[in-house]
């Protein structure tokens, strides 16, 4: 199982006495003292059966872990000791309890302590020295953590606490996971034997009468057994680790077979053939469980009852009457349990339990991830330190008189064995401690700038970054989060709080969509927005993908609903609140390798955020080391080129990013750093780059690496067009957003930072085919309609191949060009129109103009998004025009779908040279307008005053994009009676010297 979801599922010992207990009652209340036939006589109170019964529970673990093919439940194994705990316990204290009159608590711990503690402390402490020699500074650091809290019997919580903790997921497993279940025995029998105690003392006190304490003790134990399982219902349900490893969840188990042992099945007779079918019936079910359970099974939950039912029914198909040598005897699941090799198991089992796992863990830290023979061999392997630990600690101390004779002497063991291997954990992790604390400290602000482009991480020019260990230093990492407090919000959560960063007072904000994958975003994002005095706002979900998919979420244990309803909540919020500036999405990319199902979800979450008219721009998701990157490199400072990762692993195919590029989304851009974080063409992915350690755990970036990432991304989500370049528009004087002078080769491509191609002949979705003018071209990337002439001009060409046209239109990748507030807005371009008049000319459509950036989330609502033609020709006249395009489709304040033109204004030698076109959006308080411009003159202006206020905010309240084209035929040129034809002339280029974008802000009073 992946170390993210609940710990693999371990069994734990039950106590097993062959020492009667002294005083011990009646015939009545004790078990035979032979086995059957053929084996030696047994004290009383032994079942042969039970300790079979421990060999089956311990082989099943074993089996589990060894990752056997088709015994996926195995982990049903701690259900079955939980269950004979309960039933012997219970069995042992209320003998005690009717034959003596009181529960001698001093005898009972001492019998605990001297039965589980000295064993369970000789594999604390040579575990501590393996991991000490096999595994690196950091693993082994935790291992020390470990070996305190299992030490103290507090284990199962200290791994609650990790794996409730999903930002402290993708580490490995402890070698010391599994006994998180010896401290749920441990707490159950602190807990029980002074409960039992205290019943018996007060139920005595009132009544003399033995059968009072059993009645008394069996109601309370059916209440809380009953609560404990309506618990562990509910746990199952919030918190699947929580009900797995927590003792109030798993009391009911032991509850169980405490109720069985106060049940007198002993008494009832003639329930032969019962006892018999209940024996195999048992044995059945715990079979189908091992087989049929698997990791997905929700656990313990009901499912858990099944297990826990079919162990108590084994123990009551052993537990006869005064004769015993009856059918159920005889032919009974006992039979064979009761058997040599189930005894030597079962006898062997708790120690055998307790070096399975870290043999197991431990050799994975040395040699690598085995396959099930090597896991299968090194459990059978564990046997030989089980035998030993068995023959020469456990066996001896139990049945040493020295030690049993006096309880406190019992318990004086068993407070050695707890403290022994607490020093020893102490003086191993103080040593590696100092060894990690040895690291130098590293100042974030010490650390070079991070380059915006080119290959590199870091910027070259400036002071390097002298040779040393990684930056953060290993435990550092581990801690190297985004400061963004409470907002990246736990798997229980279904809102986001309100989470604005940064101006939080500003009208403009970016938003920060996703998962912990969209979080490691957080600090570059908090920067590029202060930069621009913008709010950033975060809604973000642990393990929530972004892309509308129902998952199951390991620490619940269950289908994420809660994710569901915090998606539908923040995508509403954004509907609802605020239009942000732009809106930043990133997602793990491996909630399912099913592509097309997640490209599918995708478009379900990026729909509502297309239709908010603001750029969105997707990080493609980080490498995956799917291993942890800190502890690797606390063992390789000096090389941790040894830490570097799988490729092929680590990146996985990109559907979002695929459906982007082919034009699929319009509205949504695609960036990526995966070039940066994984240079190269090699097998294998950096753990360290230019000294920076790049991963926090097994998947997320530190935030030092985001945070020197934050030049790149800004540069990226400008390109995009998710930003304006973030120097501020002064007052008075104008500021260039973009300028392109076309240099370049000839016969090179425009910069693809700055422009993008539409294709075909109709956007996306073919909301309006041919262009939506009745175009007969087709629109291609093909350096035969669009390219650099090698002399500072870009040419677009109309082709005519096979009957075919072809042509070029291009569009700026910034949708965002506004004016600022109260400011104006300057579009400008140096155009010599295609040299061709006449028949020849027939249905040519040179153009530049602009439209709104709403239009990329669909390309619909048009015209009342705005369009502003800078530039038309027609035809090869000798004329240009302006227009402006707003409103409604037909009529309305702007006359469509003429629109509000200026009609033809004489350029003669527009086709022989280059001349300027321009237009001005100016929004200055009190003469909100849009101006035309050829060759710096004014010959065109549209005003606020001309349309009702609703239409001129649509038409112009919002950011454009460029766009350069040369279209033939239509129904433009048709009206002004000459469409395309056999006389039109292909070949014949529309050039463009420059286009630039400036900006003024309003000037100051």
């Amino acid at each position: 199982m992946p170390s993210t979801t609940v710990p693999d599922r371990h069994p734990e010992t039950a106590d097993r006495s062959s020492r009667p207990t002294p005083g011990s009652g009646s015939a009545g209340d004790r078990f035979r003292k032979t086995g059957p036939t053929g084996s030696r006589p047994t004290a009383p109170g032994f079942r042969p059966d039970i300790e079979g019964l421990r060999a089956v529970a311990v082989l099943a673990v074993l089996a589990f872990h060894a990752e056997l093919p088709g015994l996926t439940g195995g982990f049903v194994g701690v259900d079955i000791f939980f269950v004979i705990s309960g039933y012997l316990i219970t069995g042992l204290l209320i003998r005690e309890a009717a034959t003596t009159g009181r529960i001698r608590l001093g005898e009972f711990f001492s019998r605990r302590a001297r039965r589980l503690l000295p064993s369970a402390a000789v594999v604390l402490g040579a575990t501590a020295l393996a991991a000490a020699w096999l595994t690196v500074p950091l693993r082994r650091t935790d291992l020390e953590y470990d070996v305190l809290a299992a030490a103290l019997s507090t284990a199962n919580w200290r791994f609650v606490s990790q794996q409730t903790d999903y930002l402290a997921a993708g580490r490995d497993p402890s070698p010391l996971l599994h006994f998180w279940s010896l401290a749920v025995e441990e707490q159950f029998y602190l807990f029980w034997g002074p409960l039992l105690a205290l019943i018996v003392f007060a139920v005595l006190r009132t009544s003399r009468r033995g059968r009072a304490v059993r009645s008394a003790v069996f109601a309370v134990t059916a209440l809380l057994t009953l609560g404990s399982f309506l618990l562990a219902l509910h746990w199952t349900h919030t918190s699947v680790s929580l009900a797995y490893l927590g003792t109030p969840s798993r009391a009911w188990q032991f509850g169980v077979g405490a109720l069985l042992a106060l049940t007198p099945w002993h008494r009832l007779r003639g329930l032969s053939l019962i006892r018999l079918l209940s024996g195999w019936a048992g044995a059945t079910a715990l079979v189908c469980c091992v087989v049929r359970y698997d990791g997905a099974t929700p656990y313990p939950g009901y499912a858990a009852l099944v297990p826990t039912l079919a162990t108590a029914a084994v123990i009551l198909a052993g537990t006869g009457g005064a004769d015993t040598t009856d059918g159920a005897t005889a032919y009974g699941v006992g039979r064979i349990l009761s058997g040599r090799v189930p005894r030597a198991i079962g006898r062997l089992s708790y120690t055998l339990y307790l070096w399975h796992w870290p043999v197991l863990v431990l050799a994975e830290a040395r040699l690598g991830t085995l396959g099930w023979p090597a896991r299968a061999a090194l459990t059978a392997a564990s046997a030989l330190p089980a035998l030993a630990t068995m023959r020469w600690v456990e066996q001896p101390l139990r049945r040493s008189r020295t030690v049993s004779e006096f309880p406190r002497r019992g318990l004086a063991l068993g407070i050695a064995a707890v403290v022994l291997p607490v020093v020893l954990a102490l003086v191993v992790g103080t040593g590696t401690m100092n060894l990690l604390a040895s690291a130098p400290a590293f100042d974030p602000k010490g650390l070079p700038p991070g380059a915006a482009d080119g290959r590199s991480l870091l910027l070259r020019t400036g002071t390097p970054l002298e040779d040393g260990p990684p930056v953060p230093g290993a435990v550092q990492a581990r801690k190297d989060f985004p400061p963004d407090g409470a907002c990246e919000v736990a798997p229980t959560a279904t809102t986001s709080p309100p989470c604005l960063f940064g101006a939080t007072a500003s009208p403009d904000r970016i938003v920060l969509l996703g998962d912990s994958h969209a979080g490691q975003w957080f600090s570059p994002l908090l920067g590029i927005a202060a930069q621009r005095g913008w709010a950033l706002q975060e809604l973000v979900k642990q393990g929530c993908p972004l892309p509308q998919l129902t998952v199951r979420n390991p620490q619940l244990g269950r289908t994420y609903t809660e994710c569901d309803t915090w998606r539908a909540d923040s995508l509403s919020r954004l509907r609802q609140g605020p239009k942000p500036r732009l809106v930043v999405v990133a997602s793990l990319n491996r909630y399912t390798d099913d592509q097309q199902l997640l490209a599918a979800a995708w478009e379900k979450t990026l729909s509502p955020l297309r239709t908010l008219g603001v750029p969105i721009v997707y990080i493609q998701d980080t490498p995956i080391p799917g291993t942890d990157i800190p502890a690797c490199v606390s063992g390789h400072t000096k090389d941790p080129e040894a830490c570097a990762f799988d490729r092929a692993a680590a990146q996985w195919p990109d559907p979002l990013a695929a459906s982007i590029a082919a034009g699929r989304l319009p509205g949504v851009r695609a960036v990526e750093v995966n070039s940066v974080l994984c240079p190269g063409a090699g097998a294998t992915c950096p753990a360290v780059l230019e000294r920076i350690l790049l991963y926090r755990d097994d998947a997320h970036l530190t935030n030092v690496a985001a945070t020197v990432l934050a030049p790149r991304l800004e540069r990226l989500l400008t390109e995009a067009g998710g930003l304006p370049d973030h120097d501020a528009v002064p007052s008075g004087r104008w500021t260039e957003l973009l300028r392109d002078d076309f240099e370049g080769p000839a016969g090179s491509r425009p910069s693809a930072s700055k422009w993008q191609y539409d294709l075909g002949t109709c956007y996306p979705g073919c909301p309006a085919a041919q262009w939506g003018t009745g175009e007969i071209e087709t629109m291609t990337d093909s350096t035969d309609n669009v390219r650099l002439d090698g002399k500072g001009a870009l040419e677009i060409v109309p082709r005519l191949r096979n009957g075919r046209w072809s042509s070029g239109r291009i569009e700026s990748k910034r949708s965002d060009y506004a004016p600022p507030p109260g400011g104006v807005l300057r579009i400008e371009a140096s155009i010599a129109l295609p040299d061709v008049t006449g028949p020849a000319a027939a249905g040519y459509w040179p153009a530049f103009w602009t439209l709104g950036s709403g239009l990329r989330n669909g390309y619909t609502g048009w015209p009342a998004i705005g369009e502003l033609d800078i530039m038309e020709n027609v035809n090869g006249r000798d004329s240009v025009f302006g227009t402006m395009h707003c409103g409604t489709l037909q009529g309305g304040p702007c006359k469509e779908p003429q629109g509000l033109g200026s009609g033809d204004r004489s350029c003669p030698d527009c086709r022989t040279g280059f001349h300027s076109y321009a237009v001005e959006v100016d929004l200055t308080a009190g003469a909100e307008q849009v101006r035309w411009y050829l060759d710096g003159r004014e010959y065109h202006k549209v005003t606020a005053a001309q349309m009702d206020p609703k239409t001129w905010d649509d038409a112009v309240h919002h950011g454009l994009f460029l766009i350069l084209n040369v279209a033939v035929g239509g129904n433009l040129p048709a009206a002004l009676g000459a469409p395309a034809g056999p006389a039109t002339e292909p070949g014949h280029p529309m050039r463009v010297q420059y286009v630039s974008v400036s900006a003024r802000g309003a000037a100051r009073s």
